[in-house]
């Protein structure tokens, strides 16, 4: 997840630290939701499905556990022919018809095909400390691989940014999609140890929702005050647009111990984000 700093006229700034709330500065240049209608078009009636068996055989190889709440990746130990299996896998994914598809079916594709090309950003540049130090997107306020176009479907030329903001959010509008977009780092919720499938993606959303909220990666309390990820300042408007409907999507996935602790709490005092690597052990020390 991007968000890139773009210039803005004078008034802008100044509307940001007037409204207040701790979104307000963020979501000005944070990446909205641009609905691209091409990608509306779905088959209803189809029962075609999508074969996602090679991500999800590189998932279960690659991806662990092991730490509490948060899933690592091994791009140290990925071997090459997996690596060429993931790039047979997202080409192959780039020659589906995903239109004629059911929404369902669409929804796993998105999911799956932002995340496998993510993956493969990372390992066709590792190692990096971070996601974001891969400079390939256009534009001198580019910054990390989100703004460039990396895979062409139905003749249309797409990037990361496109996958997210333009296709995955508006169309779904689901503020659960901001837990199945993995963008490589520590603080972003985590990828799933499985792929997703039209049929399980609805479960998948709901546990990827509440894996993150308890993780201690969602929100957490410093000097008192409670912090949460940035990733609900940078979207408040997908949250309820602001401190309360954060408060009360997070209350809506708490475990007791979270409850309990937001019991009383009416605002957000900040809010932050770890970009470092997702990586295992042997990635910390590239």
């Amino acid at each position: 997840m991007l968000v890139r700093s773009l210039v803005r006229v004078p008034i802008l700034l100044l509307l940001a630290f007037s409204i207040g709330g701790i979104a307000s500065f963020e979501a000005l240049f944070a990446p909205t939701k641009q609905i691209w209608m091409k990608w509306t078009a779905n088959d209803a009636f189809s029962e075609a499905r999508i074969d996602h068996s090679a991500w999800d055989e590189i998932l279960k190889r690659y991806l662990s556990d092991d730490e509490p709440g948060l899933n690592r990746f091994d791009y140290h130990r990925v071997a090459e022919e997996d690596k060429a299996h993931l790039d047979r896998y997202i080409l192959g994914l780039q020659s589906v018809p995903i239109s004629r598809y059911n929404q369902s079916e669409q929804l796993a594709y998105w999911i799956n095909l932002y995340n496998a090309v993510t993956v493969k950003v990372i390992l066709d540049h590792y190692p990096v400390e971070s996601i974001q130090d891969i400079d390939i997107s256009p534009g001198l306020f580019g910054r990390g691989p989100w703004g460039k176009k990396l895979l062409t479907i139905e003749g249309e030329d797409i990037t990361l940014n496109d996958i997210e903001h333009r296709i995955l959010r508006p169309i779904w509008d689901d503020p659960r999609i901001h837990y199945a977009v993995n963008c490589a780092s520590v603080g972003c919720p985590n990828l799933q140890l499985e792929a997703f499938t039209g049929k399980k993606s609805e479960e998948m959303l709901e546990t990827a929702a509440s894996e993150f909220i308890n993780s201690g990666r969602a929100a957490w309390f410093s000097d008192g005050e409670l912090v949460v990820s940035s990733i609900y300042a940078w979207f408040q408007g997908d949250f309820g647009g602001d401190d309360a409907g954060i408060l009360s999507h997070l209350r809506s996935y708490a475990d007791k111990d979270l409850q309990k602790r937001l019991k009383g709490i009416s605002e957000i005092g900040d809010h932050n984000y770890d970009w470092s690597l997702n990586g295992t052990g042997a990635n910390s020390d590239s």
